[in-house]
């Protein structure tokens, strides 16, 4: 009953499902390892901002370049504030446990020793960086030679939150923290990184240092969760339709060999012998009344016609007589 099995159409089909699924879930354990290693990374993460806090800080030049390990730990460094480029990085979001605020940084960049100028996030203000009331709060950045302590932070990119980095800002504002978007504006180089204070200069509140570019569980730690399902979704279908496919053909082979002729098969045949032998039929009773109207009609006719004449010629006969 099963001979089926044996066609090249079901060949084909046995193949496909034998490379397809253990495909789909070699793929779907692939994505759920890479989500395991992101959570695992988030919280290697979390441990590492948690000792950095309370870690002493090290010499920057100890913590370049700045990598998954080195983000976010406290740095120092020594040198003088540029106080003729002073910038302020506007549409920054500071969120805390009633929300969020927009606001914005306010930025200064330490020369120091190395020749290198080191970006400094000196806190975050909340207003317009563009209204004059809002900028008229930010403090003059510190005069003569200090040391900075804070959270060394990569240098954003575009997919970082709140960068602008379509440009059109107005002169003394900057809408991504990087050396590339720097170079345009200073005259001397500067670090590939920069930090953030632990101890702002009021009415500046410190700036949270950020995770780390790839180790927190954002929008592509979810995606790998999504593709985990899906493919063990492919490999369920796949088995449902080989299983559907094949009860369909068994349940075709089993009526075939108990001589059930599916419906549709010779009907047609059937169907048309049986209009025929309909058309015939009337065809005969339509020929057998016009026969017996043919017959009939002429006969009734000419008998009657002949019993009056001889009934009358009899009685003329018999009125001469008696006369």
């Amino acid at each position: 009953m099963y001979r089926f099995l044996l066609t090249p159409r079901w060949w084909g089909i046995n193949v496909f499902a034998v490379l397809a699924i253990p495909l789909c879930l070699f793929m779907g354990s692939w994505q759920l390892s890479r989500f395991e290693d992101r959570v695992d990374s988030h919280q290697q993460q979390e441990d590492r901002s948690a000792r950095a806090k309370t870690a002493a800080a090290r010499p920057l030049a100890d913590l370049l370049p700045v990598d998954t390990v080195t983000s976010g730990r406290q740095a120092s460094a020594r040198g003088h504030y540029d106080t003729a480029h002073q910038l302020l990085v506007p549409g920054r979001t500071l969120k805390d446990r009633h929300g969020g605020q927009q606001g914005f940084y306010v930025l200064n960049l330490l020369r120091t020793d190395s020749g290198k100028a080191l970006p400094v996030v000196r806190g975050w203000l909340p207003g317009d960086a563009g209204a004059k009331a809002d900028t008229a709060r930010v403090p003059a950045p510190p005069k003569g030679e200090v040391t900075v302590t804070g959270a060394l932070q990569a240098s954003e990119n575009q997919g970082t939150d709140g960068v602008r980095a379509g440009g059109g800002l107005p002169q003394g504002q900057l809408g991504m923290i990087s050396a590339a978007s720097l170079v345009n504006i200073v005259p001397y180089e500067v670090h590939d990184a920069w930090i953030t204070l632990t101890d702002a200069q009021a009415p500046l509140h410190a700036v949270p240092p950020a995770v780390a570019e790839g180790s927190g569980l954002d929008l592509k730690a979810f995606q790998n969760l999504g593709y985990t399902g899906e493919w063990f979704v492919f490999a369920g279908f796949v088995v449902f339709m080989w299983f559907r496919l094949f009860r369909r053909d068994a349940e075709a082979a089993k009526d075939a060999a108990l001589g059930i002729v599916p419906e549709g098969d010779g009907g047609g045949a059937g169907d048309v012998s049986q209009g025929k032998g309909a058309a015939g039929e009337r065809g005969a009773g339509r020929g057998e009344a016009q026969g017996a109207d043919q017959g009939d009609g002429p006969g009734e006719a000419q008998g009657a016609d002949q019993g009056e004449g001889r009934g009358e010629g009899r009685g003329e006969a018999a009125r001469a007589g008696k006369a």
